[in-house]
């Protein structure tokens, strides 16, 4: 995943975009490139520490249905990554829903670590990514300029 595709997914997880604007850039995305990105999704949610009591949350905040594929498999296997790829790996027509419950997934368990780890001078995704400061620190990092 690129720095700026992980940057806009935990400023999502920070509240500070909406997930309209990750699913319409998902969206354009060809089918390989989609389950690319919602592998690289999976460690990001594996790294926020999901719990399988996030699970009904999870579902009611991501607005889908509780009768969808992608929230049955949810609900039936759980949050463990080898679990979550079963989601991953579903039809092209689920992905779009199954990428707004894993990315509703990602935030609840974002939240809580947030609060946690927030301004964890060796975790920029627990930064305050509002301030464009930060933004650019982040990037020239990136870049190997700092």
């Amino acid at each position: 995943m690129k720095l700026e595709d992980q940057v806009l997914v935990n400023q999502f997880g920070q509240g500070l975009i909406a997930i309209d604007q990750l699913t319409a850039d998902f969206s354009l995305l060809e089918i390989m490139t989609k389950r690319k990105f919602l592998n690289e999704l999976l460690f990001l949610i594996m790294q926020s520490k999901p719990k399988e009591t996030d699970i009904e949350l999870v579902i009611i905040k991501s607005g889908l249905k509780s009768t969808y594929t992608p929230c049955v498999l949810l609900k039936k296997k759980g949050v463990a990554n080898h679990n979550l790829k079963n989601i991953v790996n579903l039809p092209e027509y689920e992905l779009t829903k199954a990428f707004v419950l894993l990315l509703s997934l990602f935030k609840i368990a974002y939240e809580r670590r947030f609060i946690d780890e927030k301004d964890n001078p060796h975790k920029w995704w627990y930064w305050d990514l509002s301030d464009r400061e930060k933004l650019e620190m982040i990037r020239k990092f990136a870049a190997g300029s700092v």
